[in-house]
């Protein structure tokens, strides 16, 4: 079995990017909301063909050793987290965000007075 995924890290925001926004929303008094999009790799598109066995209890008798082409993302595979990642900068820009200056995996936008870090 092959196990080379190409480029399969995740982008995360550096840690001290984190911690300067958390100072400033504190020396600011900002109210702060963190929120998580549980589902959110599964949107990103594959570059390249991925096929996967039958899952075990979901084997068709008559074609035991037949093997799927996946047309999206699927849990837990290693390319996911970098096929979103790939599609979200585009798309948050499109939207007005900005691409920070510190850190590139943090995209800011205000609107109607309140700061969205993303």
């Amino acid at each position: 079995e092959g196990v080379d995924f190409e480029e399969s890290f995740a982008h995360v925001a550096r840690l001290e990017a984190v911690r300067l926004f958390i100072a400033y929303a504190a020396h600011k008094s900002f109210t702060v909301y963190q929120m998580n999009v549980k589902t959110a790799f599964l949107y990103g598109p594959h570059k390249e063909e991925v096929y996967v066995n039958q899952p075990d209890g979901f084997v068709d008798p008559y074609h035991p050793d037949k093997v799927y082409r996946l047309k999206k993302a699927l849990y837990g595979l290693k390319q996911a987290p970098k096929a979103w990642y790939d599609e979200l900068p585009n798309f948050l820009v499109s939207k007005g965000f900005s691409k920070g200056s510190i850190d590139p995996t943090i995209f800011i936008t205000k609107h109607r007075g309140d700061i969205l870090l993303m």
